[in-house]
């Protein structure tokens, strides 16, 4: 019984340690791609990985209205109720702030860098520009996207 014993320790520690040495830079971000295009090879849908997984993300929270996510109400923002509000520098900023708040509470892969948003007066909508890093890598990355109202 003795050997089994120190059988089954070697083999919990050989484990633990695989685990432990195996770093945080091994973790791949994977999302399914939202256009659904096919895998040529199996026809499934394909996968976006890394940073772009991230990107699409980040892009795809801003748009989403409270709500509007089944089962998970609390994940999302009254931005597009905030589009149909007089563009003044207030508003400019409460704006970026919202958008600041719900990648910080509902994006934990996104470490927030800045979010700016720039109204755009004659199209009645607002250019934003959002930098953050990407856990596990070291690299900035930038999401432009125009918040526009519809009717």
């Amino acid at each position: 019984m003795a050997t089994e014993d120190t059988y089954l320790n070697t083999s919990r520690s050989d484990a633990q340690s695989r685990n432990i040495n195996a770093g945080r830079d091994s973790q791949i971000y994977r999302d399914l791609d939202l256009f659904f295009s096919k895998k040529s090879s199996s026809g499934d849908v394909s996968k976006v990985q890394g940073v772009q997984a991230v990107k699409r993300s980040v892009r795809n929270l801003i748009l989403t209205n409270i709500y509007e996510k089944p089962f998970h109400p609390e994940i999302g923002s009254n931005l597009r109720a905030m589009l149909f509000e007089n563009m003044t520098p207030q508003m400019n900023a409460l704006i970026s702030r919202q958008i600041e708040e719900l990648i910080q509470n509902y994006e934990p892969r996104a470490r927030l860098v800045q979010a700016r948003t720039i109204p755009l007066f004659d199209r009645n909508a607002y250019a934003v520009t959002i930098n953050f890093q990407v856990v596990n890598s070291p690299e900035p990355v930038v999401v432009e996207t125009l918040l526009e109202r519809l009717r």
